[in-house]
């Protein structure tokens, strides 16, 4: 019964409710259902209700106010909020890089690198764990007070969590609102018969502002932490261990922050994270990469507009709205089921998009995409198109929901789910699908590098059944191949040549083709430069595996299962009778064997012909080293497009700068036995 509550009862409730707050919001964790958490707050607003005198200000129940304020009061930061500095390319990165690890002589250097919210930055003020103020981040050295705003914000607890509580705690973060959120504001607002709003950002600098708290709590903003302003009774070394006592006391903090211990380490993290862009529900126009040592930071200081131990890796984002025309399912090399959206053609960033993947089905039900819908197609840097929300407001008819086949489209096996994933697969090996994605996938230019090996000639040889493994690739005739459509004698020949060739390719480059879960090209290349021959791989341990730099226990075990799985087995055995190379040549990533040995090289810029991972592993093989900065020791600088400073170091040092076509005339040289590193440009 209420009556029967004491105040001891409802403060034990007020915590309860906290608790079950920071389970939801904070480590997405939720022990309880919807239900049964509207309930513990009906029974806490019953118990207040019935004992007014008993509420607090900091109460589950207080965050909405009951009047508007009169106007927004300037607030001055006690700490400055400053701008950070940024830069849209890895080029540049790595140059910020190069600069903090020399202002940080032989020290050594963690990085923490997070998800740039596109959000309003603001800063939280607690005081003997109760929020006392919000400030919006304004110039730097003062904003608005938007406290009667920001205590309606979903998920930003009133009174921290637990009893290690600082007597003063000021977190930095962004505010902002989730597309799903705005999906479901904008039915309201069309309801009501009100324009709809155009973007999470733009809602969500209006909202902060409002002066009306009632107004604003309707719209669901929420809040991330990712930095610390003043602070009484806090003793932590870095930034890390910050987000961590902030996540204990219940703040959410930034999805996805990784500390990592090399500057490549950081940039593996940042292209991982771009990778996940379209499984976000909020919006980000970049990354976020700091120093995690504060005492570092100290020393690094800042410049008069930002620090210099922060910087931000920023894309350029461009929107477009479109329909969805059709959604098919297609079948991926390792048997995944991906949906994909046909759209009415819409221009994005200078090309028409057509067509954009889905994910998954996970990705369609949180989303709610339907045939007919109206969506909004966003491109982000060099991430390819995903699809951002539906435009629910403008869903004219009842769209039936799209259901995902419970069969292959093609061979008609049974789909089942990953048992601790999100995707579906087909389950038969004998896949024809699969087959044809998983030999062109081993014939590309970063696998095997069979030239010929296109979609239509793939096509043929499998539903021929000329080709039914990797191995009868190598056991083609070139009478055979010509015969088929479209091929003639000098292109058989080629092809047949381009496949002979492939046999040297190497054990990284066999890692990659085969397709082995979670084994990339960076991966495969990490494996066989530390085990150098397809036999030693087999021997090793999962453990062994996974102690190698960048392998990890998923990995390791994705590899020793088929390395000693019955598929595995059988296919290096047949890849070995085919004369297929299975160690990794010596000199293909050790410096100092070729015609270039002795020779230190860095690229900077744009290239148009090579990944920066083809033109180190060009120098490699000729046994120059491949270096990330300038120095007296640098032998050649290749320079291509949108060069920076280390073109300009390389010539206040003296050092000889090649463009890439001085590169690839030298290259001939050194190949053909003519040349080496020393000879004319």
């Amino acid at each position: 019964m209420v009556g029967d509550l004491t105040r001891d009862d409802l403060e034990r409730l007020r915590e309860e409710i906290r608790r079950h707050d920071r389970l939801y919001y904070v480590v997405a964790q939720p022990e309880i259902s919807d239900l049964e958490y509207d309930r513990l707050m009906r029974r806490l607003q019953d118990g207040e209700a019935a004992h007014p005198e008993w509420i607090t200000p900091d109460s589950p129940t207080q965050r909405v106010g009951d009047q508007p304020v009169e106007g927004l009061r300037q607030v001055a930061h006690r700490v400055p909020m400053l701008s950070i500095d940024n830069t849209y390319d890895e080029e540049a990165l790595r140059q910020y890089f190069d600069r903090v690890e020399k202002l940080l002589a032989g020290q050594t250097i963690r990085w923490v690198v997070e998800w740039k919210v596109d959000g309003v930055a603001a800063s939280l003020r607690y005081q003997e764990g109760r929020l006392v103020q919000a400030v919006t981040r304004g110039n730097g050295e003062v904003g608005d007070d938007v406290t009667h705003t920001i205590r309606t914000a979903t998920g930003v607890p009133l009174h921290l969590l637990g009893d290690s509580i600082p007597h003063v705690l000021e977190v930095r973060g962004e505010v902002y609102m989730t597309n799903s959120d705005l999906v479901e504001l904008n039915q309201k607002r069309t309801d009501r018969g009100e324009a709809p709003f155009k973007n999470t950002r733009n809602v969500t600098a209006g909202t902060i502002r409002l002066l009306d708290p009632r107004e604003a709590a309707e719209r669901r903003l929420r809040f991330l932490c990712h930095g610390v302003g003043e602070c009484e009774g806090v003793d932590l070394e870095d930034h890390h261990s910050f987000l961590e006592m902030v996540t204990r006391l219940g703040i959410p903090v930034t999805p996805g922050v990784a500390c990592l211990g090399s500057t490549d380490q950081a940039m593996a993290h940042c292209r991982q994270l771009l990778d996940q862009i379209q499984e976000l529900d909020f919006e980000v126009d970049g990354l976020v990469i700091k120093v995690d040592s504060f005492q570092q930071r100290k020393a690094l200081g800042s410049t008069a507009k930002a620090p210099r131990w922060v910087i931000a890796l920023k894309m350029e984002k461009y929107e477009a709205t479109t329909r969805v025309a059709a959604i098919r399912v297609q079948v991926g090399k390792t048997g995944t089921i991906t949906p994909v959206a046909e759209l009415e053609p819409v221009q994005l960033a200078g090309t028409t998009v057509s067509r954009c993947s889905l994910h998954n089905a996970e990705e369609i039900a949180r989303k709610d995409i339907r045939v007919g819908d109206v969506v909004v197609v966003e491109k982000a840097g060099k991430i390819i198109p995903h699809i951002v929300r539906v435009e629910k407001h403008l869903r004219s008819d009842a769209l039936p929901a799209f259901e995902f086949p419970t069969r292959c489209p093609e061979c008609q096996a049974p789909l089942a789910r990953d048992p601790r994933g999100v995707y579906i697969r087909c389950t038969s090996s004998a896949c024809p699908a699969q087959w044809k994605q998983r030999l062109r996938f081993f014939a590309s230019r970063d696998c095997m590098d069979i030239e010929g090996l296109g979609d239509k000639l793939v096509s043929q040889l499998v539903d021929q059944k000329l080709v039914t493994d990797f191995a009868s690739l190598y056991g083609l005739q070139q009478k055979t191949v010509s015969d088929l459509e479209r091929m003639g004698q000098r292109s058989a020949e080629q092809l047949i040549d381009g496949i002979a060739k492939s046999r040297q390719a190497g054990l990284a480059r066999v890692l990659h083709a085969l397709a082995i879960r979670h084994v990339g090209q960076r991966v495969a290349q990490v494996l066989a430069d530390r085990f150098r021959s397809i036999d030693a791989l087999h021997e090793a341990s999962v453990q062994q595996l996974a102690s190698t730099p960048e392998i990890g226990p998923i990995i390791a075990q994705s590899v020793y299962d088929y390395l000693h799985g019955d598929e595995g087995i059988e296919t290096m055995r047949q890849l070995r009778e085919a004369g297929v190379l299975l160690e990794q040549p010596q000199e293909a990533m050790i410096p100092g064997n070729g015609p270039w040995s002795g020779t230190t090289w860095v690229v900077t810029g744009t290239l148009t012909k090579y990944s920066r991972d083809k033109i180190h592993q060009t120098i490699a093989a000729l046994g120059g080293k491949a270096a990330s900065s300038v120095s007296k020791s640098t032998s050649y600088l290749v320079a291509g497009e949108k060069a920076g400073s280390k073109l300009d170091k390389a010539n206040q040092l003296g050092v000889r700068v090649l463009s890439e076509e001085q590169f690839e005339r030298m290259l001939e040289e050194a190949t053909a036995g003519e040349g080496s590193a020393t000879g004319n440009a």
